[in-house]
């Protein structure tokens, strides 16, 4: 029951948008729909459980729309409640994640909104995953809801931003009861059904890639492992074959994009039987694409890396010099390569700097257990 309910309400939310409900009354209608169904299947759904709500939610907004001060103004905008009979084939789950990422929101609403209306979770679900308060968070959604409201169905948000909020979602990884980044692939999945764009497919690949990973990305204590030290026979080869196999298809369509990028650089160092066997000279040439294509600081940086894999950590000293102080974890990849350059003591007091400015728990541990390894070279 609870897996139907979590299916059908975005794509019933769906069909009161397109119909002309304004966001936030067609969600108290679902709502109010599913407090009804609750009690009105107490065994088990009607045969057409879809249409069932798609009609009780409809009466709902037209009741809402006549009992409101601006009935005028909202009848306007929303026709007569339909006939009776199966409810629209067309799935509406689509439009509402555009819907959701309405370019009026700023990115933290989108995905608070996209987690609640088409992902179908419970604001305290969404409150948990991002430790804070559950008032918080009802607080966030229903602001955006009223946002989107204000704003009107006319200009939803373009892919790119759609793309944007899915990997914000997938990057939250597994918090609380949710598993975030399991989420956000079955989004990107749904995505990458409806559209024909190589960069859904890319995403979807590079989350995939990603994923495939997670197992051995943290070790029995829930310490951070790099990459280089990870046990790779723990990683999902099926995951792995499948995100290779949606990159290249990808890639054949010949118009390269950012998500299509990273997920190669995923793709290689995932095709390596070992760190020493990772082909760092082709990650080199895909980090160039990569950062033609954005201009990113942060890409910059990796790109750092992959430079000192390739030409030695003296050249990626140099390279590092250009890259902004403030850009996340640039400190940690200066003390690496001054440890590769034999640099133990600069390295050492470079690892207490990163360590100090740790974005999380695990990252800060293992900043403070590389410096530890190198403080009997000081001086």
């Amino acid at each position: 029951m609870d897996e139907l309910v979590r299916e059908l309400v975005p794509q019933v939310l769906g069909v009161l948008v397109r119909r002309g409900a304004d966001f936030a009354t067609a969600e108290d209608a679902v709502q109010e729909a599913l407090v009804e169904a609750v009690r009105r299947w107490p065994g088990a759904p009607p045969d057409d459980p879809k249409a069932w709500l798609v009609t009780v939610a409809w009466r709902k907004v037209v009741d809402a729309g006549r009992s409101e001060s601006a009935r005028r103004a909202r009848e306007e905008r929303v026709r007569e409640e339909p006939p009776p009979g199966p409810a629209e084939h067309e799935d509406d789950t689509l439009l509402l994640l555009f819907l959701c990422c309405h370019p009026a929101l700023t990115p933290s609403s989108a995905v608070a909104l996209t987690l609640r209306a088409v992902g179908g979770l419970t604001t305290r679900q969404i409150a948990a995953a991002y430790l804070v308060p559950e008032a918080t968070m009802a607080q966030r959604v229903s602001r955006a809801k009223r946002t989107v409201a204000e704003a009107g169905v006319g200009a939803p948000g373009d892919l790119r931003r759609v793309l944007t909020v899915l990997y914000l979602v997938f990057n939250e990884g597994y918090t609380g009861d949710v598993d975030l980044a399991a989420e956000a692939i079955r989004l990107t999945r749904m995505l990458a059904r409806e559209s024909d764009e190589p960069e859904v497919a890319g995403l979807l690949a590079l989350m995939l890639l990603h994923h495939a990973r997670r197992a051995a990305r943290w070790d029995e204590h829930g310490g951070l492992v790099p990459l280089a030290d990870q046990d790779r026979s723990g990683w999902d080869t099926a995951l792995i074959a499948e995100g290779v196999d949606i990159l290249q298809a990808a890639l054949a369509r010949d118009r390269l994009g950012e998500y299509q990028a990273q997920a190669a650089i995923a793709a290689l160092h995932c095709d390596a039987p070992s760190a020493e066997e990772t082909d760092w000279p082709q990650i080199l040439e895909w980090y160039d694409e990569l950062l033609a294509l954005t201009d990113s600081p942060v890409v910059a940086l990796n790109r750092v890396v992959a430079v000192g894999q390739v030409d030695g950590p003296l050249v990626g000293l140099r390279e590092l010099e250009p890259v902004p102080a403030d850009v996340p974890r640039r400190t940690a990849v200066e003390a690496w390569l001054h440890e590769r350059a034999g640099d133990l003591g600069a390295a050492h007091d470079l690892y207490v700097r990163a360590a100090s400015a740790a974005s999380s728990t695990a990252e800060r541990d293992h900043l403070t257990r590389q410096a530890a390894r190198l403080r009997g070279a000081r001086g």
